[in-house]
């Protein structure tokens, strides 16, 4: 079986029904042709047998005089949509504009196959849809409450000669657009609008129908965002030929304009400050323009913060409509007037601290005599805060040791004076802090060394944990009103100022401890007399010229003044033109060496080189970089970063002074070649089954190379998503070495990467399955051999990707189901008829038997 393809010239299938005076947008498709991608058309119209031009996109004069006026006008245009689509636009179509159009692409095949041009036929009907709000007036007003209920309704009729059907949409505005409440669409379905699936749930939003074609939209339970203008919006929509819905007129008449009064709930007094012991004292208004009869539940709340929710507050007391309070000891609600509640809590506590606010919702009676909530409200958060009965005292910080030289104890007393109440109702702890000193007039926080909770728990600060989990810093009560603290050793980085914060701890009636009042001693400054530590770092370049490949050496010199029996650590350091993404600031940390002379790769990433770099002490106050077989990546400033410490007490070494030397560059001048990656395939889109091939293909642009000089790394890549927006996924790598390393794979095709060429390199992939799809693409690494012999490695090349489509083949996919089905059937056919032959003849043979007559003598009388 041969399949013969050829161009095809498509337009909707007709007839296509549009009303008089509307828009007509007939489009025209072409596929399967030859030649450029931009394909050109034209357009001919008839009403019986000729046809007229009406329009072409190459040709200017195409246009017959008949239609000339109107394609200038604008009201017959052509409109692009891409390279082999395009559509026909009438505006204002009349009765004459029904007949037979015709659109035609001119061939650009190298051979006639297909067809090349369309017909459809266009019928105009009249305008026989009529859309009308009340019979009133064109446009009402309507001034309701929150939580009213309100209709409105319109009326659409069509008197169309064909069988159309109508889709009506109610319509809001209370802002710059129109967005959907309801429809009743033209299948007769119900679709509420965004915002509005909820309510039409629960039936408060109701779309019904009525007599005299008319449409009422029901609102119960208005909120606020009901407000606004109302338009209802009709289109007529018409069954076309290929049993698809086609809309062809819309319609439409604002109804009415709807404001929503809202009920508000405030607290009338704002954030309150009250004394432990005291009373606290609320009133809740509500606010509402509703008459009649109703009456209002209130709810009070308490909460810890103003962001909780209500499920989260705790409830303090309620009334309901029925004006039923809930009971409490220490708190009462009261019914001021009709609007107002006041709540009072008395002899209030240091937990009673918070937000309070209140909720109010509105009952109205119906006919059955039962109450109905119409609209319920939610007050701000008022705070309130309850001070606490603060004790009396002062706190004096004084150093009783202290330190002359680095390593000597320091030890500071935090002492309470002049305290008036000392009850047992009072519980006094402190909190140790430390600010360090600056030449400069720049503020630095101060840092937490330790505190105590109410239980005396010690909590120790970032600064001295380590210290103190040591040994070194103790933290000690020496009497009832005397906290310690004590330095084992002091070191530089412990100069600075210090103070303490003494924290009166109050009990109350549930038995917990509450923070009741801070103290703050003035500070005292730990110092003694000592020169400043200096550090000088000089880098020097043992090779003044080299090239890549070659060793790079580089010594650091260190020298110090002030500092007792130094040692030295030292990190070496680059910065590279492309900024490192390890470290944020750009700088990459590549080795160090401790003052221990323990050596450590930092940031060093290339495996191929892990012993590559080299860091040694060749004297006491001097040390070497070398880097081996350097890189044209290696390329930057290089740095010695040296810390020097000094020995502290309990045998620790301590940091003294940091040091930076002068830059080191490495910089390659290179005139190599400039490399650029391209994929291509030269069939994109394949079948199941079939071989797909995608070509890697590296050009090389400058300076020359044989090809023995150069060597790449290739690693192939599939996106599996249309818009790249997935991780890509490696598919399989061929190293400079020719190893061919593939990625596990779950589907049963199967790849296959080779180099057939020396700038090519090809990936196949057999027996191709649906989930092999996607965007791919390669990621060249080169490698240049340079005159020295060395090899060098240049930066990746991405290539832009190629889109790989699998699409399935019916005619193979249903082959051999349909093979096995006919040659079963014929087996079971066979086999049907041998049983049927078998049984006929064995089974249901008929055997004659002769009857036999029975003889039987006499018997004489003895042996009877």
């Amino acid at each position: 079986v041969a399949f013969c393809r050829g161009r095809v010239v498509r337009v909707p299938k007709g007839p296509l029904i549009r009303v008089l005076g509307t828009e007509v947008v007939i489009p025209c498709s072409v596929s399967d042709y030859d030649g450029p991608s931009e394909q050109n058309f034209d357009w001919e119209f008839s009403r019986e047998t000729d046809f007229m031009r009406i329009v072409s996109t190459w040709d200017s004069t195409f246009t017959s005089e008949e239609y000339q006026k109107r394609v200038g006008n604008g009201d017959i245009k052509l409109r692009r949509n891409s390279n082999d689509v395009v559509e026909l636009v009438i505006r204002n179509i009349q009765p004459t504009d029904q007949g037979r159009y015709k659109c035609s692409t001119p061939s650009t095949d190298a051979t006639v196959q297909g067809n090349y041009d369309a017909e459809v036929q266009v019928k105009v009907i009249s305008d026989g849809l009529s859309v009308s709000g009340s019979k009133a007036r064109s446009s009402m007003s309507l001034r309701l409450s929150e939580g009213d209920s309100f209709k409105l309704r319109c009326s659409a009729v069509t008197t169309s000669p064909e069988h159309t059907h109508l889709h009506v949409t109610w319509q809001i505005k209370n802002g710059s657009t129109w967005r959907d409440i309801l429809s009743l669409t033209h299948e007769g379905k119900f679709q509420p609008g965004t915002g509005y699936e909820e309510r039409y749930r629960n039936g408060d939003i109701r779309l019904d129908t009525g007599a005299n074609d008319t449409y009422r939209l029901s609102v119960s339970q208005a909120l606020p965002m009901d407000g606004g203008a109302y338009r209802c919006l009709v289109s007529e929509w018409v069954r076309g030929a290929d049993s698809s819905w086609q809309k062809i007129q819309e319609k439409s008449v604002e109804i009415a304009s709807v404001a929503i009064q809202q009920t508000d709930v405030v607290i009338s007094t704002s954030n309150v400050s009250v004394t432990e012991r005291d009373s606290l004292d609320l009133t809740c208004n509500i606010t509402t323009d509703r008459s009649g009869i109703f009456q209002t539940e209130v709810m009070w709340y308490f909460s810890a913060s103003p962001d909780d929710t209500l499920s989260d507050a705790q409830v303090l007391l309620s009334m309901d409509h029925d004006s039923i309070v809930s009971d409490s000891t220490l708190i009462s609600l009261s019914h001021v007037d009709r609007n107002s509640y006041r709540l009072l809590v008395r002899d209030v506590d240091m937990e009673d601290s918070g937000y309070y606010f209140c909720q109010a919702a509105v009952w109205v009676p119906l006919h059955n005599g039962s109450w109905h909530k119409v609209v319920e409200r939610t007050s701000a958060p008022v705070s309130v805060v309850v001070t606490a009965l603060e004790p009396d005292y002062e706190v004096f910080l004084n150093v009783s040791k202290t330190p002359k030289f680095s390593d000597d104890p320091t030890e500071l007393n935090c002492r309470i004076t002049n305290a008036q109440d000392m009850e047992a109702n009072i519980r006094f702890t402190v909190s140790w802090y430390y600010r360090q000193r600056l030449r400069s007039d720049d503020v630095v926080a101060e840092e937490l060394l330790a505190m105590m909770d109410a239980d005396w728990t010690l909590l120790l600060g970032d600064r001295s944990r380590e210290r103190t989990q040591n040994g070194e810093i103790i933290f000690f009560k020496k009497a009832v009103d005397i906290f310690s603290l004590r330095i084992q050793w002091t070191s530089e980085s412990d100069r600075g100022d210090y103070f303490c914060v003494i924290s009166a701890w109050s009990r109350h009636r549930n038995n917990t401890w509450v923070k009741s009042k801070d103290v703050t001693s003035s500070s005292v400054s730990i110092s003694w007399a000592t020169q400043d530590y200096t550090l000088t770092v000089e880098a020097v370049k043992l090779k003044p010229f080299f090239v890549a490949g070659h060793t790079f050496e580089m010594t650091c010199k260190v020298s110090s003044k002030n500092i007792k029996t130094p040692r030295y650590s030292v990190l070496i350091t680059a910065e590279k033109p492309l900024t490192d993404q390890s470290n944020s600031n750009g700088t990459t940390r590549i080795i160090s060496l401790s003052q221990d002379s323990v050596v450590r790769l930092e940031d060093w990433t290339d495996q191929t080189r892990v012993d590559g770099v080299v860091l040694e002490k060749v004297q006491e106050n001097e040390f070497r970089y070398r880097m081996y077989q350097t890189q044209i990546s290696d390329a930057g400033l290089y740095r010695c970063v040296v810390t020097a410490w000094s020995p502290g007490g309990g045998g620790m070494w301590h940091e003294a002074v940091n040091g930076l030397s002068n830059p080191i560059q490495i910089d390659f001048q290179t005139s190599g070649p400039v490399f650029n990656v391209s994929v291509h395939s030269d069939n994109p889109t394949i079948y199941q089954g079939e071989l797909a091939d995608l070509l890697c293909i590296v050009t090389m642009e400058g300076m020359a190379l044989e090809t023995d000089d150069m060597s790449f790394d290739v690693s192939w890549f599939a996106v599996r998503s249309f818009a790249l927006d997935r991780e890509p996924v490696l598919l399989s790598s061929l190293d400079r070495r020719g190893i061919v390393t593939q990625s596990r794979r779950n589907g049963s095709s199967d790849l296959s990467l080779e180099r057939i060429s020396p700038l090519e390199f090809r990936l196949r992939v057999h027996g191709c399955e649906d989930h092999d799809f996607g965007n791919h693409y390669c990621v060249v690494t080169p490698w240049v051999r340079s005159a020295t012999g060395v090899w060098q490695r240049e930066p990746d090349i991405k290539a832009k990707p190629i889109f790989l489509s699998v699409k399935m083949d019916v005619l193979n996919a249903f082959k051999y189901p349909l093979l096995i089905g006919i040659g079963l059937a014929t087996v079971i056919g066979l086999l049907s008829c041998l049983i049927g032959y078998c049984s006929s003849r064995w089974c249901c043979k008929k055997e004659v038997q002769e009857t036999r007559r029975e003889r039987r003598r006499l018997m004489s009388m003895e042996m009877d």
